[in-house]
């Protein structure tokens, strides 16, 4: 271990991947008692609408909000909050936001059709949904570039209207984030948040509109919310910590790779931050890097936390051994500080986003390379993808069948379906194959 308590593995272990295993495992605690304080909180807002709204965001969040009305926060607010953030700011919002819009146009999903000899069409017709709610976490916590990745995709994907909701706990309302609103062109927004706000989203009040999809990070309780919410209407993911995997040769700065590994583990103690390489004098170095940068952060004790908890510095044989080890661990983030990083990437199965070469700081990817920085946490990038316009569109099969198609088509129906003993089905299939 280095001062700060850095975990060292080495794939030489007889242990090595059991190991492995307990230092990724991690399961979001949703105890009994947070449950059923979601669950009531639901019921509530199912029952009463706006008024258990406002009941729990006035006590919640210390608010005196006298009707619900007083809520929403209108587009006006938004300008303004526009107009009073530094030029620079401003600057930095709209070019990350242009970049993301860029990248997301690529995603669109378009309608396609085919026609067989026959004359029968099959396709997909690929539609936006009608309405998407956006979950901002509020008060002293500051995500404009969260608006930014979760909003932009979904104007590009055609979304018809998106609610914003954000806590404002004792009336704090961070300019940043309204800004960001602005920028990426939300319809509205609410001074909500919490499970109330979820539910409210989830099932309609008076004042909040019911969406289709829920998306968007929040704690615990929103993180409940949400899966309580699933399938009433849609969600992006429950996301776990943040991760960053770090492959190296050993000829990158160990200062900028022990500041990459900050860079995650800053977020909270339950951050992930693992740096493997075949070079022990290259981890030797990082570990030194560490114990010397690290007195100087702002987050100094978040990132000792995090790096003596979950983090790790691991020796492995070769190159080749370290894309074993990334493709058991699945991170969220995936930095390849190689010589040869695009045709290393080719040999990447399961990464939420991959970040090639030396010069490539996950940081960039956060907030302004383009591509989205909501990705799959705790493994599931085995099977799910990052945020994306795909996930604001949703695909309807196409079937018109000619004549001869229905006739054709209906002898191979009735077969199967009387072979399943479902008569009605073989006779409507049936009806419309004409008699010789």
């Amino acid at each position: 271990m280095s001062g700060t308590g850095v975990k060292r593995l080495s794939s030489t272990d007889p242990d090595f991947f059991s190991q492995l295993d307990t230092l990724l495992a991690w399961e979001q605690v949703s105890d009994q008692q947070v449950e059923q304080t979601v669950r009531e909180i639901i019921a509530n807002i199912r029952a009463r609408g706006d008024e258990a709204l406002l009941e729990y965001t006035n006590r919640f969040d210390r608010m005196h909000a006298a009707s619900p009305a007083e809520l929403e926060i209108g587009a006006e607010q938004l300008r303004q909050a526009l107009d009073a953030i530094q030029p620079t700011q401003r600057e930095a919002l709209e070019r990350a936001a242009q970049r993301v819009r860029a990248y997301a146009e690529h995603q669109k999903m378009e309608s396609w059709s085919y026609t067989e000899a026959d004359g029968t069409l099959l396709g997909q017709q690929v539609m936006p949904l009608d309405r998407v709610g956006l979950y901002v976490p509020g008060g002293k916590a500051a995500y404009p570039s969260s608006v930014l990745m979760n909003a932009v995709p979904a104007k590009v994907a055609g979304v018809g209207e998106l609610i914003m909701v954000v806590p404002t706990p004792d009336g704090l309302v961070n300019d940043l984030v309204l800004a960001a609103a602005a920028v990426a062109g939300v319809d509205r927004v609410f001074a909500i948040g919490g499970a109330q706000a979820v539910a409210a989203l989830a099932y309609g009040t008076q004042t909040v509109p019911r969406v289709d999809k829920i998306v968007g990070p929040g704690n615990i309780y929103v993180a409940t919310a949400k899966s309580l919410v699933f399938g009433q209407v849609g969600i992006d993911m429950i996301a776990g910590p943040s991760e960053i995997l770090v492959i190296c040769d050993g000829r990158t700065d160990a200062d900028w790779i022990a500041m990459d590994l900050f860079s995650q583990a800053e977020h909270d103690e339950d951050a992930q931050a693992i740096l493997v390489s075949p070079d022990v004098d290259f981890l030797d170095k990082v570990a030194a890097s560490i114990d010397q940068q690290l007195p100087r952060m702002e987050r100094a004790k978040i990132i000792r936390e995090s790096l003596g908890n979950r983090g790790a510095l691991i020796l492995v044989r070769d190159l080749g051994e370290a894309i074993e080890v990334a493709n058991h661990i699945a991170p969220e983030h995936l930095e390849l500080s190689v010589e040869d990083p695009q045709t290393m990437a080719g040999q990447i199965r399961h990464a939420g986003a991959i970040f090639m070469g030396r010069y490539t700081a996950e940081a960039v990817g956060d907030y302004c390379a383009g591509p989205n920085h909501v990705l799959p946490t705790s493994r599931t990038a085995r099977f799910s993808s990052p945020l994306g316009v795909y996930d604001f569109q949703k695909r309807s099969s196409l079937i018109y069948c000619s004549a001869t198609g229905a006739a054709d088509l209906g002898r191979t129906a009735s077969t199967l379906a009387r072979g399943e003993g479902l008569t009605a089905h073989a006779q409507s299939a049936e009806y419309r194959i004409p008699e010789k």
